[in-house]
């Protein structure tokens, strides 16, 4: 059995930020940019607290079966809601998606590259 790769994405809004939070997050806006956004094993959060309340969680995670990828969302959600209550971030709306790259389309150079090592 092979194993299959998930990308799980959690997003939310902040809720009840105070000055010295606002502060905090615009202080460290620069690592949580979206043009740094990665899909990783303890989550990448991406921000822009100047422009509006809401984050986004992007997390990578595997399972053996298909069903797995439930518990890897159940996963990826709680790691997200931690690290915002460790830091005393409120949040409201939390929904995830995630997706099974092994069911996820080929792009137009995988189709070539897989139709070429065909017999």
């Amino acid at each position: 059995m092979s194993t299959r790769t998930f990308r799980v994405t959690v997003r939310g809004v902040f809720d009840g930020l105070d000055a010295d939070q606002r502060a905090e997050l615009a202080s460290r806006a620069a690592e949580h940019d979206v043009l740094r956004a990665a899909f990783t094993p303890e989550g990448h959060l991406t921000y822009d607290i100047a422009a509006r309340t809401a984050f986004t969680f992007r997390f990578l995670d595997s399972g053996e079966e298909e069903e797995d990828i439930l518990e890897a969302t159940e996963r990826a959600e709680e790691a997200a809601a931690a690290w915002l209550t460790q830091r005393g971030y409120g949040y409201k709306n939390l929904r995830s998606q995630a997706e099974d790259l092994s069911q996820a389309p080929l792009g137009k150079r995988q189709r070539r590259e897989a139709a070429r090592q065909q017999p």
